[in-house]
Parts: structure tokens; sequence; C-alpha cells
């Protein structure tokens, strides 16, 4: 499994994309899954930038795994986004029958999120949802990638800012040198 963090605009789900194309591999979107849903809970929670309850959460995810059993990568994008989702996603990876090979962090400067955000405008992209998804990513992301290296997962900071070509052709390095180990 690779992992990708970043906040909302930051080019997670093109760069998930395109590794998963590149590669034969499996997207994974946490966001476009609860995005999907018809669950009207689910869609009042994330509409106001609020995020899902972690075991509701870990339930779709590893059903989601379980679809994908039959793939050789996935790519988790959006998840986990708790410090209690990270200790469950690697405590079961024997389930899974998967390992987390690298997790990507794309760093992109405020600013720069904002103009991406605004260009995007989907329906959870107003103003106010914005700032707090931001401002959850940022108290939240910390202590995740804290643990992931506790646990001895390689964990690289990406610039994500640029083109999505210049972008993926980072990933693309960091991602060759962690799988050839």
């Amino acid at each position: 499994m690779i992992l990708f963090f970043g906040p909302a605009g930051s080019g997670k789900s093109v760069q998930g994309q395109m590794l998963a194309a590149r590669h034969g591999w499996r997207w994974i979107s946490a966001g476009q899954i609860l995005r999907d849903t018809n669950d009207i809970e689910i869609l009042k929670t994330i509409s106001e930038g609020n995020l899902i309850d972690q075991t509701k959460m870990s339930e779709i995810i590893a059903e989601t795994l379980k679809k994908a059993k039959d793939i050789d990568h996935v790519i988790l994008d959006g998840f986990p986004r708790q410090v209690e989702q990270a200790k469950w996603l690697v405590e079961n990876t024997p389930e899974h029958e998967r390992s987390i090979a690298m997790a990507v962090v794309l760093d992109v400067p405020t600013d720069e999120l904002q103009q991406r955000l605004k260009i995007r405008g989907r329906a959870d992209d107003e103003s106010h949802a914005i700032e707090k998804r931001l401002e959850i990513y940022e108290k939240e992301i910390v202590p995740i990638v804290d643990y992931l290296n506790e646990k001895n997962i390689p964990v690289r900071n990406i610039d994500g800012s640029g083109s999505v070509g210049q972008v993926h052709d980072r990933i693309e390095a960091e991602l060759g040198s962690v799988l050839s180990n």
C-alpha cells in the first residue's frame, strides 16, 4: 500500500490516479467513497468539513480493501486521517494481506491550495469548509506521520507545487527508491 496525505487541493487524487494508471494499481480515495455514498448523515458531515466517525470509516476502508485483494498494490488517498485510523491500518495489514510500502505527504503552500480549490469548485469546497479541513489536516497529520515513522514506514515529504508532471516525477523518484529496497 502507498498512503497519500495532503490537504484539500494538494493534488492527492490526481497523483494517485496517475500512479495507478501508470503501474496498473488500484487508487482508493476515501473522500470519493464518501462523496459517492447515499448515506445522508455522511454527506452532511463532510459538507460541514467534519471527519467521519473513526469506526465507521475503518469499516468502509476494510470493505474497500477486501474488494481490491486481487490487485498487487493499492494507493490509499485520504486515509488514515486520525492516529486511531493509522493504528488500525497498521495493525490490520496482515488481515488485508498488504504491507505499507510508503507514505507520501504532499506539501503545498496555503495560498496555492486556496487558489486550486477555487478553480476546482467542488460542492464541498465552500470557504468555511476549506478552512476547517485545512485546520483539521494540520492538527491531525503530524501525529499520524510521527506514528508511521515509529513503525518504520517510510514517509516522504514531496513538494506538491509546480506542474502535475513535475510533482509526479518527484513521487516516482521517491517510490523507485523505496520499492527497490
